[in-house]
This record gives C-alpha cells, structure tokens and sequence, in this order.
C-alpha cells in the first residue's frame, strides 16, 4: 500500500481490526462512538464487524449482514471471530462474532462481494429535502436540546443535517409522522465507503422522537444491505417507522448519495422509548 502524509479518519481508527501474533482479530471500541450514557451505536458496532468479514473474505465489500444485539459491549479491547461459510466467485458467507470480557455481545451473518457503481436498472427515487446549507445540524443547536435527552459523541463524529420538515420535534414542535430526513457526512469529511454506509444505517435518533417520544431505543436486530458504491460528498437518508406498538419499534432506513442513487437499505427492530 502506498504511503500518504493524510492521517487516518476517525471513523477509520475507531473500526480498525487487528490480527493479533495468535490470529485472533482484535479491536478497540472507542467510547466516543456513544448514543448517550456510554452506550456505542448498533450502527458503529456492525461498522467494525463488517470490517472483520471482509478481512477474512476474498472480496472487499459487505453488501448483505443480518446482526443481533444480545447486549451492549462495553468500550475498550473486544475481540471477533470470523467463520467462514460458503464462498465463490461472486460472493462470500460468514458469520462474526463480536465480544468482550463479558462474553459476546452481537452475532452477525455476513455476505461480501465487489460493488460497483453501474447505473440503476430501476430505481428508488430520492424524497425532496431543502439543501445541505438550509439543514439544521445537530452538533450546533445541541443546547436546544430537551432536557430529558443526552446529546450523544456520535454527533460529533457524523455530522447529522436534519431536513427541516421533519425537525420539528428538535424545537419543540414534534410531528404527527415517525419520519426523520437528514444529510450525513462525517466530521473530517471523510468520503463514504460501503463501510461508511453501514454506520450510516443507524446514525440518526430513533424516529418515535419525530412524535416527541424521547428515549433509548436498543436495538435488537439489523439488517443492512449495500447496494452500489457511493459517490464522495453528502448522503442523504430517510428513516421511516412502520408501526410503534406493544413496547416495540421497527425503522426503514433509505439511503441515496450525492448523485441521487440508492446506495444502501437497512431495516432493524428495536425496543420503543418508555
């Protein structure tokens, strides 16, 4: 690999994945990567176990992973366990295991293949959201916050650019729609990547707060899907709830880049702030 003078994003240091002399692949989940009260992003996790299937894959990108939170790690040195499954020409299976002292705490089916950047035989078209310079970033109005809400480290390390439309709860005016709309981007500005967009699958707060339901919501299963290699510059999402009932939230995710196209998918169901 070639040298360059550029330091390493943050998104890339806080997922790397080591090998340590034994084999076994090691990694440092970083504190700043939070939702609020220590607790690190669903989305940031599966970020680093995405990194760890296409290490141990013989191809480089994560285009399918299905992940279970059987709990919340705790931040500091975790280790990963890669099974291989079937493989091919096209694509690759395997399953990781992410783990501390305490024992695993997510589970995830992965399928690696090589993306591209062909142009879409149908596709989904992106909604109408005011420009990124007409956005509300979270990061600079986090003292509007309301009370109840713990303004998260993950906001410092993805730059969230909410759609005014659908940002009314973040001023004291919630919705009648479990819809929220932003651009992302990192803070450093560093381009997407098919790993950057499995971090983005799960950047944005939970949609209940949309209606001004605040509060936790762990999630409990998430399947991501990437779908093209995206084009550098912001990526827009839309995350949509089905139905918030019985304790229980489900949340779509769409995620379209710079040039319009849908580059990534994610469906999770997660426990509903009380």
């Amino acid at each position: 690999m070639p040298q360059t003078d550029q330091p390493a994003s943050a998104f890339d240091t806080a997922t790397a994945v080591t090998r340590t002399e034994g084999g076994v692949l090691t990694t440092e989940l970083d504190p700043g990567w939070d939702v609020g009260g220590g607790i690190l992003n669903g989305g940031y996790l599966l970020s680093i176990a995405a990194r760890a299937a296409v290490l141990e894959s013989p191809h480089p990108h994560p285009v399918a992973l299905s992940a279970s939170y059987l709990r919340a790690p705790a931040a500091g040195r975790a280790s990963l366990t890669v099974v291989p499954g079937p493989a091919g020409r096209t694509l690759a299976h395997s399953q990781v295991v992410l783990a501390d002292d305490a024992g695993p705490a997510i589970t995830v089916q992965a399928t690696t293949a090589v993306l591209g950047d062909e142009p879409s035989a149908v596709a989904a078209v992106p909604p109408a959201v005011a420009p990124v310079g007409q956005c509300l970033s979270i990061a600079e109005h986090a003292h509007l916050a309301p009370p109840e809400i713990q303004v998260p480290g993950l906001v410092r390390r993805i730059d969230v650019r909410l759609d005014p439309a659908s940002a009314g709860w973040a001023l004291g005016q919630p919705g009648e729609e479990p819809v929220l709309r932003a651009w992302l981007r990192f803070t450093d500005e560093r381009e997407p990547d098919p790993l950057a967009l499995v971090a983005f699958a799960d950047a944005l707060p939970p949609t209940s707060w949309a209606l001004g339901r605040f509060g936790w919501a762990p999630t409990v299963q998430l399947q991501v899907l990437v779908r093209a290699l995206p084009a550098p510059g912001w990526c827009l999402v839309e995350a949509r709830a089905g139905e918030i009932a019985g304790g229980w939230l489900d949340e779509d995710y769409r995620i379209w880049d710079s040039t319009g196209r849908l580059v990534a998918q994610s469906r999770q169901l997660a426990r509903a702030p009380r």
